[in-house]
């Protein structure tokens, strides 16, 4: 069904029914939480424990010091010398994460959780519950988070008429901020930010608005919705541009998955060919759960190779056929696989399914092959969820289970789960 938008494009005046609530410096808060020692002092949290490790996450103290997410760990302690670093402890979070949607849920039954660390209440149509100002909930859950969770834990809220500007909301004073958008205060709000500020818009969207002459937040509200959809964006999405900043709702939606996979920096500086194939299986294999688990089946897989010089190499390759095993997955990367460069080290590898469609796996096919296949799986999850994960892997992937830990998923929530409840 198209989307519809208001007739005059005008600011909504509704009052703001719409909270965004983000968790501050999430996953480092949570073992700060966890390790009263921890508390003020600048703390980094990555996947594994490694001279090349990267910071996934980084306490309020350590983003004080110029450290940030996605930093190789030798660069951020230049930056913060007395930097301290943690590996990532799903359990912990998985804890928090459910303790927040609880909380969230018992003002609304209409909750999405855009991360693991960010959800949406939508107050629309629970007046008759909620009687107090949307102001006053959002205190009041900032209250029961460190009542509930520990004293040590924070978040931002944002209110708003749309997700989007209650999002922008919840950015506006970190850590621990609470702030309100509304027709009333949209113009001189919007006048204190940059345009990447603004979700949404990184610097290849702001080259765009430069050059149609849109060089701030305000000039961009100001922006008639013609000039957006023809000359910026040059498509629907500058409609939705024009309806999203002045107020209305064009965002609640689940955007379709469009790739699954994995990626892995290398545990050691010159790799043997054992060692490659032991964290290639390993990455398919947790890369055909996630499929599965998504209900999804892949016909295309991505393999992308980083080496030691900095060069990187990929290559790409539709099947006939949607496959969604942990040996069809493996078999399809090995392709690839083989040929690879070999003139230098291999440091990262990153494998990845992608033109999805929804398996089949639930279907009984016509070909006895395929229906083994399938009965074959879902045997092996079987197992694997009440036994363990991994209690049936291949041999290929063994010296690699200890090694490659399960990483954090910041996005969907979806797999989260899975890596929890699989723990």
């Amino acid at each position: 069904m198209p989307k519809t938008y208001p007739l005059q494009l005008q600011v909504n005046t509704e009052p703001p029914r719409v909270m965004h609530i983000d968790l501050n410096s999430c996953f480092a808060t949570v073992e700060q939480q966890a390790r009263p020692l921890l508390r003020g002092r600048p703390l980094g949290v990555t996947n594994r424990k490694t001279k090349n490790a990267c910071v996934v996450a980084a306490s309020i103290e350590a983003k004080a010091l110029g450290v940030k997410v996605g930093m190789p760990f030798s660069e951020a302690k230049m930056l913060a010398p007395d930097l301290i670093l943690v590996e990532t402890d799903p359990p912990k979070y998985h804890y928090v994460y459910q303790k927040l949607v609880r909380i969230m849920k018992s003002y609304s039954p209409d909750v999405t959780m855009k991360s693991i660390d960010e959800g949406i209440i939508n107050f629309v149509g629970t007046g008759n519950v909620n009687k107090r100002g949307l102001e006053q909930i959002g205190f009041e859950i900032k209250d029961r988070l460190r009542d509930e969770v520990g004293s040590w834990m924070r978040c931002n809220v944002g209110i708003a008429p749309n997700r989007f500007l209650a999002k922008t909301a919840a950015g506006l004073h970190k850590p621990d901020g609470l702030d309100i958008i509304d027709h009333t205060n949209l113009r001189s709000t919007l006048s204190g930010l940059k345009l990447t500020d603004l979700t949404g818009i990184a610097s290849r969207n702001e080259a765009r608005l430069n050059a149609a002459g849109i060089y701030s937040p305000l000039q961009f509200l100001d922006a008639p919705s013609d000039l957006l959809r023809k000359r910026v964006f040059k498509s629907v999405c500058g409609e939705d541009w024009c309806s999203r900043l002045r107020g209305w709702e064009v965002d609640d939606f689940e955007s379709a998955v469009r790739t699954v996979g994995r990626q892995y920096v290398l545990d050691e500086w010159q790799p043997t060919e054992e060692v490659l194939r032991a964290r290639l299986s390993y990455l398919c294999e947790t890369t055909a759960m996630k499929l599965r688990y998504k209900g999804l089946a892949a016909r295309g897989v991505i393999l992308y190779l980083m080496y030691a010089n900095g060069d990187h190499w990929y290559e790409r390759k539709i099947f006939g056929q949607p496959f969604f095993s942990n040996s069809d997955v493996l078999a399809k990367a090995s392709l690839l696989f083989n040929r690879r460069p070999r003139e230098d080290w291999v440091r990262m590898m990153s494998i990845s399914c992608y033109n999805l469609v929804p398996s089949n796996m639930g279907q009984v096919s016509l070909l006895e092959e395929i229906n083994r296949e399938t009965w074959l799986t879902e045997a092996i999850d079987e197992i694997n969820n009440q036994y363990g994960e991994f209690t049936i892997t291949f041999a290929t992937s063994l010296p690699a289970k200890s090694l490659v830990k399960q990483k954090i998923p910041f996005g969907s929530t979806r797999y989260f789960e899975l890596l929890c409840n699989s723990s």
